[in-house]
């Protein structure tokens, strides 16, 4: 995969109720960071990819961020020895709160809005579709 070693390959996520996928584009289990801001924050905040698609990410974060919310967001990934990234800008479609090891988290379903082509390439590439 021409030297992307951070994200978990596996097969795309299916819907525990139902072996017959319901999104138009299938999930692939990521375990990348990202870095995203909020478009009136100044501030960066860090959240790690659960799954991603074309269309979109499922994120972990230690922020509730509410829907509707626009996110700038710089996926991080390993391109050989180099660290590379690619930028999106994302919408909070949903949320989901949930406690691990005794804290709060939140699951954050983002749609994106706006990706570049080049950045685009970089994401099916990530997901084992792009050359």
């Amino acid at each position: 995969m021409n030297g992307l070693t951070n994200a978990q390959w596996m097969r795309p996520t299916q819907d525990a109720e139902s072996t017959r996928e319901k999104r138009r584009r299938p999930r692939f289990y990521l375990n990348l960071p990202i870095e995203f801001r909020m478009m009136d924050a100044p501030y960066v905040r860090g959240a790690m990819i659960v799954n991603a698609s074309e269309t979109g990410l499922l994120i972990q974060s230690l922020s509730n961020i509410p829907i509707g919310t626009r996110l700038n967001i710089a996926v991080l990934f390993s391109k050989g020895f180099e660290l590379a990234n690619f930028d999106v800008l994302a919408e909070v479609v949903w949320t989901k709160i949930y406690s691990d090891e005794a804290r709060q988290k939140y699951q954050l379903g983002l749609r994106f809005i706006e990706i570049l082509e080049e950045d685009r390439q970089k994401l099916k590439h990530l997901l084992g579709d792009g050359e």
